[in-house]
């Protein structure tokens, strides 16, 4: 049962003893001192006058994860997710900061109505929050009024959309790649191949067409030829480009890991679903695997994996996008694409950690840092004195049974439902605030708008 924290909430300081600190590739036991929601020292052996301590003996501090691709649906579809179910569930999963999509209802293609969205954010998100700009064919000047340094980016789907949020005009998209003045992530499917392989399987199989062809609708041609013409703006244009959720093997050749990642003009990211599902799977799972760009092949999965350690593919996200249930029963034509994942995501790359498929240091650089890095966020993504308290503690004795019961999204379903993960978030700090304890919520609590040094 859910209690209330404001008994456990820290004021002004607290005192984190004893904890196997996981920061900028290592792994060290040590104390952390946050005062006023920043950290302000790190060592051994802490000895501070504070409000609260914590012994975080036997347990993992990590910075918070930066989740660069969610959906929360709010404003205009809020009977599938808000932001404050949202912020909750990824908080319990140990995202602190999340950057949110602009394909809501309305459309965030205004000035007005982005500012609109962080207004919703300062009133109903627990976790630290940004909001995309998104461009269509008719809002190049909207998008050009963007202010670098609290805004994380614009949003072109060059991929099918809704609504006008398709870019698809040759000399609209030449403009933006040309004078975007900030970072822009890429939604890259090419149009016109996917309609004509639905229209095939829409004469063979009417609107009922059996979900594991979805990989075969939305191609991995789909996915080169729109991705390699993103790469090709952007190597053109000097464009400080981020392609989304990559899916397929082909794709990777795309991108380099000889730079570091804060010197690459073109990063990448892959996504939660790719790494663990392939088109097996949907015997199984059905619709609650339909994703855009698709689920692919377990060969897919593994070049994914590879090329995430490796360095080619830049970050890890979820692209956390719920429905009801109700959507995902229907037919093939008819269910939306996209799944909920941020209260899971965490504790799905610890289970590949368990399985000694990657190390801890790994996952905290890919969910951690490397988003910071590349979205040039200001003094978060590190466990850094000077840099705001966002941390979480995980227990790897402990596991986590996904059940319908300790579900927090508003759309109450999983895909990892039923699965036992070998980890547990047991804390979760906003600016130096217990927020998350151990399946228990301080709902009073507000994220900070994020900020970057650009």
């Amino acid at each position: 049962m859910e209690r209330p924290l404001s008994k456990l909430n820290v004021m002004s300081s607290l005192l984190i003893k004893n904890a196997l600190i996981v920061n900028e590739g290592d792994i060290s036991e040590g104390d952390v001192f946050v005062r006023n929601g920043r950290i302000t020292k790190i060592g051994k052996d802490l000895n501070l006058v504070t409000d609260r301590k914590i012994d975080a003996a036997g347990l993992h501090l990590i910075p918070g994860v930066i989740d660069d691709q969610v959906h929360f649906r709010e404003p205009g579809l809020t009977h599938k997710a808000e932001i404050f179910t949202e912020s909750a569930a990824a908080i319990a999963g140990g995202t602190t900061s999340f950057m949110e999509m602009p394909n809501t209802i309305p459309q965030t293609l205004t000035q007005q109505l982005l500012e609109e969205k962080y207004a919703l954010g300062a009133a109903n998100s627990l976790a630290n929050y940004s909001f995309f700009m998104g461009a269509s064919n008719e809002n190049l000047k909207e998008v050009m009024r963007i202010n670098p340094n609290n805004v994380c980016g614009i949003k072109v789907f060059m991929g099918s959309s809704t609504g006008n949020m398709l870019v698809d005009d040759e000399t609209t998209l030449e403009r933006i790649f040309r004078e975007a003045p900030i970072l822009i992530a890429t939604h890259c499917e090419k149009e016109e191949i996917i309609r004509a392989n639905l229209a095939r399987y829409l004469d063979e199989w009417g609107n009922d067409i059996p979900v594991h062809f979805h990989p075969l609708i939305r191609s991995r041609e789909a996915c080169y030829a729109s991705s390699s013409l993103a790469v090709q703006l952007a190597k053109k244009h000097d464009t400080r480009l981020h392609i989304l959720h990559i899916s397929t093997a082909e794709e990777i050749e795309l991108f380099g890991n000889l730079l570091p990642l804060a010197e690459k003009r073109i990063t990448s990211e892959v996504c939660i679903h790719h790494l663990w599902f392939s088109d097996t799977d949907y015997v199984d799972k059905g619709m609650k695997i339909k994703w855009n760009p698709a689920v692919k092949k377990a060969s897919d999965r593994k070049a994914l994996f590879d090329a995430m350690l490796d360095d080619r593919l830049d970050i890890i996200a979820t692209d956390h996008a719920p429905h009801t249930l109700e959507e995902k029963n229907s037919e093939y034509s008819l269910a939306p694409s996209g799944g909920p994942l941020v209260q899971h995501a965490l504790l799905a790359m610890l289970d590949f950690y368990k399985q000694r498929r990657i190390s801890l240091e790994k996952i905290v650089e890919k969910m951690s840092h490397a988003p910071a890095i590349c979205f040039q966020v200001k003094d978060r993504g590190y466990i850094r004195e000077g840099y705001h308290a966002d941390l979480v503690l995980i227990d790897l004795k402990g596991n986590t049974k996904v059940t319908k019961d300790n579900i927090h999204y508003k759309c109450g379903w999983s895909p990892f439902e039923g699965h036992t993960f070998p980890a547990e978030v047991t804390h979760t700090f906003i600016n130096g605030e217990l927020v998350y304890f151990r399946g228990s919520f301080d709902r009073s609590i507000r994220g900070q708008r994020l900020l970057f040094e650009r």
